[in-house]
């Protein structure tokens, strides 16, 4: 882990079952994250994912990058453009600081429309325990 370094990107194809089941998973029953009509009725092209389903792969980005000692400390994102079905997110990931163990890394996540995700994550590695 060292300031500067950026982490490859991860390309996520934004599917309608995985926005579904993304919202299901996290007990969000709001119609725009399921019901393409009633999305569209209230003013959106199709369904969208919810904020939570973001969280959730802008972890998993993080702890595929860094590993099975990897904890994560926070997450702090803010969403921009919405992730609809047919798109694909794009994350991306630079490391901002170095403490002994925990790292704080920038994640940006962009679809066709732009910057869906963008945040920081305080990672901890901690380390692995030996099995005899």
């Amino acid at each position: 882990m060292r300031v500067g370094a950026e982490l490859p990107p991860l390309e996520i194809p934004i599917t309608r079952t995985l926005i579904v089941a993304g919202a299901i998973a996290s007990r969000d029953y709001q119609d725009v994250h399921h019901d393409a009509e009633l999305a569209r009725q209230k003013g959106s092209p199709d369904v969208f994912m919810n904020i939570l389903t973001t969280n959730g792969l802008v972890g998993r980005y993080i702890t595929d990058h860094f590993g099975p000692s990897a904890v994560l400390r926070k997450v702090a994102i803010r969403l921009g453009a919405p992730n609809h079905p047919g798109d694909t997110m794009v994350l991306t990931g630079r490391i901002e600081a170095v403490e002994e163990d925990t790292a704080t890394v920038r994640v940006v996540g962009a679809n066709a429309l732009g910057r869906h995700v963008s945040g920081t994550v305080t990672v901890t590695l901690t380390p692995r325990e030996t099995v005899s």
